[in-house]
């Protein structure tokens, strides 16, 4: 049985949806062994009991995370009083092997790639002198020598994908395509400083040739009956060969599949490479990841990014030009940096264009060279791995307190995430459309943001929600602050003229009160003359006195409302909503707007 542990969380597990590596490592055995099981704790309805009663396996492997570190020793507990032997893999055991191997129902770790060294050993039988693996012999430790990277990809059997017992989704919503993930090389050149990768592969990249890259994604479109396709792929450098990719876009056009690819490249190679770019836009390749990182030059020479900012400008230009998705990252909490630093991250983030962001807190996890740094100078206050999620403090810093890294978190997503950037997205993406969304596709993305953000920190938010609360409404006003260049028609890009003739002219003013704190308010203007259009959308602090449709939101009250997963009862919230309408005149403006947005709604859905 081979194991992925329970527990998504954090800014990682959006990338971490099908567990490939497992999938590699199943096909590179599967000859070898009687039975193989992968099992997705994530999605499995049975108990790890259960399965374990059901199977009976004779080995037990888990892939972990630091996230995942007691999960995974919880479930190699359970496999060792079932009579298994245990066996752990991933970036994390490959840094702390002696750690875990403390424990006494981890019986063997396998550090770096795994395929090699896991055939060896079943067939074997014992991890003795097996390149690779460190175990346990008379309650002594032993480390085996490394085994040498992978020098041919081409010649490992394509990861099983026919042992997949669950359906994946894609967190931000897949436009209809079904999910699968690919990788194309490993490792990576780059020498920053808080990545695993140069621990992990020796900063080398190797790569597959285009031919058999080209082979596998035949093999997952047949997989997927030739359906539509979202594909991830897995490279943290996909453009480290531009060759390669400029081949592997000459097969894409020649096989023309439907599919859609999403990766992650580096900033300097999309600026070095903007034909190359273009080519890979008109050949499917419409979604890319950049390691933006900060806005500061310190801060990318203190973590060897080996960019610039203007290469960052420069290298969003070329993405949004080509009418793609550039989505971003940020690191918050780097030694230095300050909070009003860290407020301008996601100002910064708008100004040059990213159309999707997150915002990391620097974790220094085990083996990097940021982790022996601040190991070093006894930096490190947090020793719990299940907060090494990119969502928590885990090292002091000079000037800011855990706690409010916490929060500053918060507030850049808040602030980099308003209606504006979300229209701005879409008229990016109308460049290679030529059309407008519908409206239940444009809430329909709204929701699955919602989501992630529940789904990657809600463990934290519920532990500090209140200090969180008030970061989101300080977010909110400064952000209005910074909109008004930024106006786009919301009619431009999003079919709403259906739900506009329904609604008719209205003032829609939406009020949340929250304790002592000045209240905020969102305001809808629309007009129905010879044409229905919105006026205009903004936002206030106060209210004013001439709305149609008023509702006042107490977060206070609200909150009562709220489940222990952070979501809210639909029926609920509708019933809350239509009691905080003040007057008869303004109930019937409110049923206008919940019977147009039906309509417009359930007309969209009856079309597809």
């Amino acid at each position: 049985m081979l194991v992925k542990p329970k527990g998504k969380r954090g800014l990682g597990f959006s990338a971490d949806v099908i567990p490939i590596g497992l999938e590699y490592l199943a096909a590179s055995i599967e000859k070898t062994v009687d039975d193989i099981h992968i099992i997705d704790m994530e999605f499995e309805k049975h108990s790890f009991q259960y399965l374990l009663e059901l199977f009976h396996p004779d080995l037990m492997g888990v892939t972990m995370s630091a996230i995942d570190h007691n999960e995974g020793l919880r479930l190699a507990k359970i496999a060792k009083q079932n009579n298994a032997a245990t066996i752990l893999g991933g970036y994390h055991p490959s840094a702390i092997p002696d750690e875990l191997l403390s424990h006494p129902q981890v019986d063997m770790i396998v550090r770096g790639e795994g395929e090699l060294t896991i055939k060896e050993l079943v067939q074997k039988g014992s991890p003795e002198g097996i390149l690779g693996v460190s175990y346990k012999k008379y309650g002594q430790v032993i480390h085996n020598k490394d085994r040498p990277l992978v020098g041919n990809l081409d010649s490992l059997p394509f990861p099983s994908r026919q042992l997949r017992r669950y359906e994946y989704k894609i967190h931000l919503g897949n436009h209809g395509r079904e999910l699968d993930v690919i990788s194309m090389s490993r490792g990576c050149s780059g020498r920053c400083s808080f990545c695993c990768e140069p621990m992990m592969c020796k900063r080398l990249q190797r790569f597959r040739s285009p031919e058999n890259v080209m082979e596998e994604l035949l093999e997952i479109a047949s997989f997927h009956k030739g359906r539509p396709l979202h594909v991830f792929v897995t490279d943290p450098n996909f453009m480290g060969d531009p060759e390669k990719v400029d081949r592997l876009c000459g097969l894409l056009q020649r096989y023309k599949l439907d599919v859609i690819l999403s990766v992650m490249t580096r900033v300097d190679a999309i600026v070095r490479h903007p034909g190359l770019v273009e080519k890979m836009c008109n050949n499917g390749i419409l979604d890319y990841e950049l390691g933006f990182e900060s806005s500061n030059q310190r801060d990318l020479n203190g973590t060897k990014k080996c960019i610039t900012t203007d290469m960052q400008k420069k290298a969003v230009k070329i993405l949004r030009d080509n009418g793609v998705t550039v989505s971003g990252t940020f690191v918050i909490g780097l030694p230095g940096q300050t909070e009003q630093e860290i407020k301008q991250f996601p100002v910064y983030a708008k100004e040059i264009g990213v159309m999707n962001c997150a915002f990391g807190i620097a974790t220094p996890f085990p083996g990097t060279e940021f982790y022996n740094i601040l190991d070093e100078k006894g930096l490190i206050v947090e020793r719990d791995w299940n907060k090494y999620d990119e969502m928590h403090s885990v090292f002091r810093l000079d000037g800011l307190s855990g706690k409010r890294l916490e929060e500053l978190e918060t507030y850049c997503m808040v602030r980099f995430w308003t209606l504006n950037t979300m229209l701005d997205n879409l008229k990016v993406l109308q460049k290679r459309s030529g059309k407008r969304i519908s409206l239940r596709d444009f809430v329909k993305g709204i929701i699955a943001k919602v989501e992630f953000g529940k789904d990657a920190g809600g463990d934290l938010r519920k532990e500090e929600f209140d200090g969180h609360l008030k970061t989101v409404l300080d977010a909110m006003v400064d952000a209005e602050a910074n909109e008004e260049q930024r106006r786009i028609d919301i009619g431009n890009v999003v079919e709403i003229s259906r739900f506009l003739d329904i609604l008719g002219t209205q003032k829609m003013q939406f009020t949340i009160n929250y304790k002592e704190l000045t209240p905020i308010s969102y305001i809808v203007k629309t007009t129905k003359s010879s044409k229905s259009t919105v006026k205009y959308i903004k936002m206030i602090s106060g209210k004013e006195d001439d709305a149609t449709i008023s509702v006042d939101i107490d977060l206070n009250e609200l909150m009562n409302s709220v489940n222990d997963d952070l979501s809210l009862n639909s029926m609920r919230t509708f019933v809350f909503l239509i009691q905080s309408v003040g007057s008869i005149k303004g109930l019937w403006n409110m049923l206008r707007l919940f019977t147009a947005s039906a309509i417009e709604l359930g007309h969209t859905y009856l079309k597809r």
